[in-house]
């Protein structure tokens, strides 16, 4: 698993450090491995980026989820509030969270089964802060769910807590964030329809909650209701979910897949429409970089820059400009410079390296930030801006999409 950061590089494996530094800002030079990162993380030892960053929104806002005061829909990116400390973002179905550089953890939407963890189930047109604490460091969203991490690597969980989902050992929802378990290792969690998933600073996987559709990626016929590892790999790099499916990378490059694939989608990209309860490699290529799963989709870049998509396509959502259903991956165009890839229920987003943000697939509610409804088979750039940050969406999104800029 690696990533870059200001003077410095993440890698799992790393053959030296240099550090600890000391407060905010800076860089941190030399190789890290995760682990040690999490370690000065919990600290308060690793340095963040101290950077102006705005958050936009558009598309569907029946309930709010935009942050932007009304139940408008927007078929354009809007600033939410005045902040410009927003550090991470998660989508749900009808719902939204962020987290600041400081800390804090927003959020709006739909709030029934209490899937903003404000301590009731009142729906929120604009961003509330969940509790005073400002030690969030980012979050995670399903259907009716929601999840998040604090920076000293324990997990949180509120909402809906039917199938298991919130990996309480019940199905109790609950209004208010309550924590998973004792553990204090979790990095990144996300949430599908009824499932959700998570990867550790040790480079395992993790997931619980229904399993009809063996999203789950172990035998648990009628689900889990805590946290199971997936397998026994340690290389595990990125992680998504789908709606119904979830996805993953390991540090080599190797792409699986595993969960729901059945009827006419195929978003595993295995080349038929057959489930599968634990994770099978896509192919044999070792060049895959990022992931993210739709509703029925799914969509990943690679290492050479190219980006790739497979599943359903009724809304031309592979952005293969058709709307014929693959099995296999697709290349997406000829643009060899893309970078991180976002998907919602029926659209994908993907950023270059250049940090412009491009759209395809529906576009019935302004889900593609293009300014109009209409659907796109093909990449469209979103506005004209260079500075986008597209954070991680949810298979589960209805058509809103949330994204971060930097200057």
């Amino acid at each position: 698993m690696s990533g870059n950061w200001p003077g410095g590089f993440i890698t799992k494996n790393a053959p030296e450090v240099v550090g600890p530094v000391e407060g905010e800002g800076g860089s941190a030079p030399g190789i890290w491995t995760l682990d040690q990162v999490a370690d000065y993380e919990k600290q308060g030892l690793w340095p963040k980026p101290i950077l102006d960053a705005e958050l936009y929104a558009w598309g569907y806002n029946n309930s709010g989820q935009l942050g932007l005061g009304d139940v408008t829909n927007r078929s354009s990116p809007v600033q939410v509030g005045a902040l410009i400390t927003w550090s991470t973002t998660a989508s749900g179905e009808r719902h939204s969270l962020a987290t600041t550089n400081d800390g804090k953890l927003y959020s709006w939407g739909k709030g029934t089964d209490g899937r903003l963890g404000l301590g009731n189930t009142t729906d929120r047109s604009s961003p509330v802060q969940v509790g005073a604490l400002t030690t969030w460091a980012n979050a995670g969203a399903g259907q009716a769910h929601s999840l998040a991490i604090k920076t000293d690597g324990t997990l949180w969980s509120m909402g809906n807590g039917s199938n298991g989902r919130l990996g309480q050992d019940n199905t109790t929802s609950y209004s208010s964030p309550v924590q998973v378990g004792a553990l204090t290792d979790w990095l990144k969690v996300f949430g599908g329809n009824y499932h959700s998933i998570a990867i550790k600073t040790d480079g395992t996987i993790w997931s619980w909650g229904g399993n009809g559709d063996g999203q789950l990626g172990y035998y648990a016929p009628s689900g889990k209701s805590s946290p199971v590892q997936v397998g026994s790999n340690t290389d595990w790099s990125e992680v998504a979910a789908g709606a119904r499916h979830s996805l993953a990378t390991t540090t080599d490059g190797k792409l699986y897949t595993w969960g729901n694939n059945a009827g006419f989608s195929g978003q595993l990209g295995l080349g038929d429409t057959t489930n599968r309860s634990s994770p099978t490699q896509v192919g044999a290529l070792t060049t895959w970089l990022k992931v993210a799963g739709g509703g029925y989709h799914s969509i990943a870049s690679k290492t050479d820059g190219t980006l790739w998509a497979w599943g359903w396509n009724a809304y031309g959502q592979l952005g293969t400009n058709n709307v014929t259903t693959y099995s296999s991956p697709v290349q997406v165009g000829s643009l060899t410079t893309w970078a991180s890839v976002a998907a919602t229920r029926d659209g994908c987003f993907a950023t270059t390296t250049e940090n412009a943000l491009w759209g395809f697939g529906r576009n019935t509610e302004g889900g593609l930030g293009l300014g109009d409804i209409t659907n796109r088979s093909s990449p469209v750039q979103v506005g004209a801006l260079t500075t986008w940050r597209i954070m991680p969406t949810s298979g589960t999104a209805t058509q809103h999409t949330l994204a971060i800029t930097k200057s």
